[in-house]
This record gives C-alpha cells, structure tokens and sequence, in this order.
C-alpha cells in the first residue's frame, strides 16, 4: 500500500491505518516490528518509507537517484 498508493513513502500511522481499515496501533505493534526488523519499512521523522529492499523483494522499480546535492 505505501508503494502502490503513497509512491514509497513518506506517510504517517494514521495514514496507512486508514488505507488498508486497520488500528494505527495494531500496525504499530504488530506489523511496523516485523517489517522494520525485516528491512522493508524505516521510520523516518517525515514518516514511514519503504525500503530499496522492499520493492526489490515486490519485484517493483523504485524510485529513481536524482543526482547528487553538490555534482
């Protein structure tokens, strides 16, 4: 669900609670461990993103480098 409908991410708890009909802190406790301990989700100050790990495993292309800050 973040890759398909949030473009990997950033989003908030509540956010993906909403998308996919679950308690945010289900998710929080349940799901968010697994899939961080997995690789596939960090938690970031701006929210959730997935991982490069995660859309290798879903066979899906991921977001694409936009260069350096400083080339």
């Amino acid at each position: 669900t973040i890759i398909d409908k949030f473009k990997g991410g950033p989003v908030g708890i509540t956010t993906i609670a909403t998308a996919v009909g679950e308690e945010a802190g289900t998710i929080e406790e349940v799901y968010e461990p697994f899939l961080i301990q997995e690789g596939f989700l960090q938690r970031t100050p701006r929210g959730r993103e997935v991982t490069r790990k995660a859309y290798d495993h879903l066979g899906k292309t991921g977001p694409q480098p936009t260069g350096t800050l400083f080339a």
